[in-house]
């Protein structure tokens, strides 16, 4: 799913950053910045608007990741509550099934769920260090 575009929300007020510039990079990531634009529970949101280092696991070299979005939530209990977002295809989010005959496509998705796993273990710290909540989403989650 490639499909990219700009978002414009509107409860601009909302959002923590420029308003003027959200960019989506899927369909998923739109569909849930709409949830985030039109939910009265969610108090204020962002979209790559936190950079966080990561050591990647390829070159062993610091590179800033992006995690999809910062939501602050007014949860029932009327408790604030604050999270960083993910949204992935499920198929990323699992280790691939080593195939007999390793194959550029295994070692690519090999390279990228290794790669999305150093991002999530910074994004977790990050949030742990902050009592925030770190969480992927995958297409299961927002229904599609």
């Amino acid at each position: 799913m490639a499909y990219r575009g700009k978002y414009y929300p509107s409860y601009p007020k909302k959002y923590k950053g420029d308003p003027t510039n959200i960019i989506y990079r899927s369909l998923w990531e739109r569909k849930f910045m709409v949830y985030c634009d039109k939910n009265t529970k969610i108090l204020e949101w962002g979209s790559e608007e936190i950079a966080l280092p990561y050591i990647s696991p390829h070159d062993s070299r610091v590179h800033r990741y992006f995690p999809d979005f910062y939501i602050k939530v007014q949860e029932n209990t009327g408790k604030i509550k604050r999270y960083l977002i993910e949204v992935k295809p499920l198929k990323q989010t699992t280790k691939p099934k080593k195939p007999k005959r390793q194959t550029k496509g295994y070692i690519r998705e090999a390279f990228e769920y290794a790669r999305n796993q150093a991002k999530w273990k910074a994004a977790r710290e990050y949030c742990a260090d902050r009592m925030w909540e770190f969480k992927v989403i995958t297409e299961k989650e927002l229904d599609i």
